[in-house]
């Protein structure tokens, strides 16, 4: 059952009914997601992590989102996502969860969830969805991964499988290193997407692709693909909301296309803020309070006067 939770004001402006007019008014749902194969339709997906972020999501008419575990790298400020836990995953989910109304939420199993077995896996995943609010979850890998899928869906957890560029396998691989470059590599990528479907995946996220490769298994399958990386073949795209909106440090990669500069405009307010109050600017009296009728100039607070043996 959904959270309630303490909401805004309602929900209005150009954006906001611009986007409205171009989503469907009912609740995205993993049939919905899958039924989008074959239509046309692109799957709009986008990660959020917290409340105000995932509530923006929602009104701009997204269908998935994403609570990824890359929450390490962008928010908590880690090198690589293997550092989240499964209670900070948790966490991060039902914040999520209190601000949506529409999209369909996925919650990635972060690193350690779902690397000792079968039995673990489902508890972890289990957690994600009753502690959280998760209504699926999202694991990385084809190959061994397969029977932990079929096991999943087998236990009524919807899943969302991600081939290609892993980045809960940089120590394996050697780093981020893109997938499906040679032939072999592309054939390998296509049968662990067939796999996948066939244990019960009910779409799959390729990361870090080549676009004719990515194409070609989205061809391939019944299911829906997401890219990010991955080229305009797929059936959907996403991308990490700090990259979107320019609130992450670093290189951002050639994927991730900027549509704002946020942390332009926070420097420019905490540099304002700073300089008020430097200058006693901030707060003025209208953002003060005040007492009905004015204290005494002699009114000591009850404080009794200061004498020179005190």
């Amino acid at each position: 059952m959904k959270e309630s939770g303490p909401r805004a004001k309602p929900k209005t402006g150009p954006g906001y009914l611009q986007a409205m007019a171009h989503r469907a008014p009912s609740k995205v749902t993993v049939p919905v997601i899958r039924g989008r194969k074959g239509t046309g339709r692109r799957i709009l997906a986008l990660t959020a992590y917290d409340y105000p972020s995932a509530r923006l999501v929602d009104e701009a008419g997204f269908d998935l989102i994403l609570v990824g575990d890359s929450i390490a790298n962008v928010v908590l400020g880690h090198a690589s996502t293997l550092k989240i836990s499964l209670d900070q995953m948790i966490s991060a989910t039902r914040a999520v969860r209190r601000a949506v109304d529409r999209p369909l939420v996925v919650s990635d199993m972060p690193y350690g969830s779902y690397h000792l077995g079968t039995q673990d896996t489902l508890q972890n995943a289990l957690r994600l969805v009753r502690e959280g609010g998760a209504q699926a979850v999202k694991l990385e890998g084809g190959g061994p991964r397969v029977e932990l899928v079929e096991a999943l869906v087998e236990a009524d957890i919807p899943v969302m499988a991600h081939l290609g560029l892993l980045p809960q396998a940089i120590h394996p691989r050697g780093g981020y290193k893109l997938a499906g470059r040679s032939r072999k590599e592309a054939r390998k990528l296509l049968q662990d997407a067939l796999d996948l479907e066939a244990a019960g995946a009910f779409a799959l996220v390729l990361e870090g692709v080549p676009s004719s490769v990515a194409a070609r298994i989205s061809q391939h399958l019944q299911i829906p693909t997401i890219g990010i990386g991955a080229g305009a073949g797929c059936d959907g795209q996403i991308l990490v909301f700090h990259d979107v909106i320019g609130l992450s440090f670093g290189r951002n990669p050639r994927f991730a296309r900027r549509y704002a500069n946020v942390t332009d405009v926070i420097r420019e307010a905490l540099d304002n803020l700073a300089d008020d109050i430097r200058s006693g600017a901030f707060p003025s009296p209208k953002e003060s309070y005040h007492l009905k009728e004015a204290l005494p100039e002699d009114w000591d607070l009850g404080l009794g006067q200061a004498t020179d043996e005190g």
